[in-house]
C-alpha cells in the first residue's frame, strides 16, 4: 500500500472513513479559528475588576497629559512621590510608562497637587476686575 494521502491511494473500504476524517479535520480547524476570534473579541470586564490604564481609561489619560508637563523639572517626581507616600518608581509607572493607576485617595491628592500647581497660571489668565 502506498503512503499517498490522496483518496486514490486508500483501500476502497477506507475511502468513506478518510473522507469523513478529512471533513472532521476541516471542521476542527474552522472551529479553532472561530474560538480564537471569540477569545480576542471577548475581553469581558468583570464587575469589580481593577481597571488598567489604556485606551478605555480616557479620563486618566487626560489627567496624565496635564500632569506630565509639571514633572519635567529635576526633583518634581520625587516631591510628588513624597506627597503621595509612594516610591519614586511608582510615579514613573503612573505618568511615564502608564502601566499603573493610583488608588482613589492618591488620585485625589494628585488632583489637589495639580490644582495647586496650576492655580497661579489660572489666576493670571482671569480678566482683571474694573474699579
Amino acid at each position: 500500500m502506498k503512503n499517498d494521502m490522496s483518496l486514490g491511494g486508500w483501500h476502497p473500504t477506507m475511502k468513506p472513513m478518510a473522507e469523513l476524517m478529512g471533513l472532521l479535520g476541516d471542521l476542527a480547524v474552522e472551529q479553532a479559528a472561530r474560538a480564537a476570534r471569540r477569545r480576542g473579541e471577548a475581553r469581558r470586564v468583570r464587575r469589580g475588576a481593577t481597571l488598567r490604564p489604556g485606551p478605555e481609561t480616557v479620563l486618566w489619560n487626560a489627567l496624565v497629559d496635564h500632569v506630565r508637563p509639571h514633572l519635567h523639572r529635576r526633583g518634581e517626581k520625587a516631591n510628588l512621590a513624597r506627597i503621595l507616600e509612594v516610591p519614586r518608581q511608582r510615579i514613573n509607572e503612573y505618568f511615564v510608562a502608564r502601566t499603573m493607576m493610583p488608588d482613589a485617595e492618591r488620585l485625589l491628592h494628585v488632583l489637589a497637587w495639580l490644582t495647586a500647581r496650576t492655580a497661579p497660571e489660572t489666576l493670571n489668565k482671569l480678566p482683571k476686575p474694573v474699579h
